[in-house]
């Protein structure tokens, strides 16, 4: 059959071009012949050239090879040399069997003598023994770990309700020693209140202290209740520890100390046994009962820190301003608190819970508490029930705190007209440094000083003026 014969397409493609004659090689010249590499040297050919008359093979020993056996002598030849088939290059070559080998018999390399023996080197073995633990090893973790896998979701498959269980109980009950906290906090709390003050929309919580439970009169600081105080519709109720309430009236109040007190509707209450302030020492254990944040019954424990602490009272909203000698405790004792009890070991009440010392805008417990000392609140609360009122010692000067490094005072910075300290001499800028014997360290000391006194009371004042000490005397007025 006759081939076929290109489209006009094909050979425009792919024939030969025009003014092309002959093959696309062209004329080419013919290659030239390659250069003949010269013989190798002599070396050469004696070592790896076929073997020549006169010559045996490679690495003769020294000596020669007498007889046509190879003697094998030297420092570098063992005893074995002669009869070992790999030293002797003249050895002849010969086939032997297929290098293939039995895997279950022989599963590593085999080493066999010039008879053919086979040889177990101890590196082999000591792998087989290797491979054979960590095998063993693998096994014991899988089947352990199965066995855990199993317990884990076996346990979880127990039932969750397990009818009729009951549970051990401690027997006997945990003993309490008398005078204990707990034994304090159940014979006091009966006598602590909770107060509720409810002014329109507001309100607010304090506590209060049953100090004659047969008339129904009830302590608090004049603070927790001011706010109602003459305005109408205001609302002041006390809760009583078994949950019960009372509404409450206001008998007095007294700015100058913080204190007030309120009387409700409810006979048989328990009243709160005094103490007395001449008892109580730095490092007594003391207990606090109040309602701080309108928890009531909240029962917290601590020392006497300090006591005679002068302290500054005012609050906002509140008409009190007032700085008392104060009890200071490291009981904890927060808003709310304020009206409660400060009771020492036998339950007797010391003081009446009026402040803290805060370090922060929260307003919480740092450790610092005051309390009014029971002896200022048993003389105020007596002139309260009596009269509504209560009636302080004046010396009727306004001071500041100061100090000239060496020794500090109260500078007088106003003085009241015909006040007990205008009828002594006292001048403005004055500094008061003593009433009788008491120092005066500052304007909070002197204002204790002279309220410890009695209205009418004789004193005598040491003051600086103009650099030189003098002492005069003061009958003390009523605020």
């Amino acid at each position: 059959m006759p081939a076929p014969q290109p489209t006009p397409a094909q050979a425009g493609a792919f024939g030969r071009p025009e003014r092309v004659a002959g093959s696309f090689a062209g004329d080419r010249p013919p290659p030239a012949p390659r250069p003949v590499p010269p013989p190798p040297p002599e070396a050469l050919l004696r070592a790896f050239g076929p073997p020549a008359p006169g010559r045996h093979g490679l690495q003769e020993p020294p000596g020669g090879r007498p007889g046509g056996r190879r003697t094998a002598t030297g420092p570098w030849w063992k005893a074995d040399a002669s009869s070992d088939p790999w030293r002797d290059p003249a050895s002849p070559a010969g086939l032997g069997i297929p290098a293939v080998y039995d895997e279950d018999r022989q599963p590593g390399p085999v080493v066999v003598d010039s008879q053919g023996r086979r040889k177990v080197r101890l590196r082999d073995l000591s792998v087989r023994l290797a491979t054979l633990v960590v095998l063993g090893l693998l096994v014991v973790g899988v089947v352990g770990g199965g066995v855990g896998w199993y317990l884990t979701r076996t346990a979880g498959e127990t039932p969750l309700l397990s009818p009729g269980t009951t549970l051990s109980q401690v027997d006997p009950g945990i003993t309490r020693e008398p005078g204990s906290v707990s034994d304090i906090a159940d014979a006091v709390m009966p006598a602590v209140v909770s107060i509720e003050v409810r002014v329109g929309q507001a309100g607010a919580t304090g506590s209060g202290v049953v100090i004659d439970g047969e008339n129904g009169y009830i302590v608090t600081n004049n603070h927790v209740i001011s706010g109602a105080d003459g305005v109408e519709g205001a609302e002041i109720r006390a809760v009583f520890s078994d949950g019960s309430g009372s509404a409450a009236r206001i008998v007095g109040r007294d700015p100058a100390s913080d204190l007030a007190v309120i009387k409700v509707e409810k006979p048989g209450l328990v009243t709160a046994s005094m103490g007395r302030s001449d008892d109580v020492v730095v490092g007594d254990p003391v207990v606090a009962i109040g309602s701080p944040l309108g928890l009531a019954g909240t029962v917290t424990s601590g020392i006497v820190s300090a006591l005679e602490r002068p302290v500054r009272l005012s609050g906002q909203g509140t008409d009190t301003n007032a700085v008392i000698s104060a009890v200071q405790t490291d009981a904890p004792i927060n808003p709310g608190n304020s009206g409660g009890a400060l009771v020492d070991a036998t339950g007797a009440l010391v003081g009446i819970n009026t402040a803290i010392a805060s370090s922060g805008m929260g307003g919480g417990s740092i450790g610092l508490g005051f309390a009014i000392p029971i002896d200022t609140v048993k003389r105020i609360t007596e002139q309260l029930i009596s009269t509504g009122t209560a009636v302080h010692a004046a010396l009727g000067v306004s001071a500041r705190s100061v100090t000239d490094g060496t020794r500090d005072g109260a500078l007088v910075v106003n003085i009241e007209p015909g006040s007990a300290a205008a009828q002594a001499g006292i001048r403005e800028e004055d500094i008061i440094i003593a009433v009788d014997d008491t120092p005066v360290g500052s304007s909070e000391e002197l204002a204790v000083a002279v309220d410890a006194r009695q209205p009418g009371e004789e004193v005598v004042i040491e003051l600086v003026r103009g650099g030189s000490s003098r002492t005069v005397q003061a009958t003390l007025g009523a605020a």
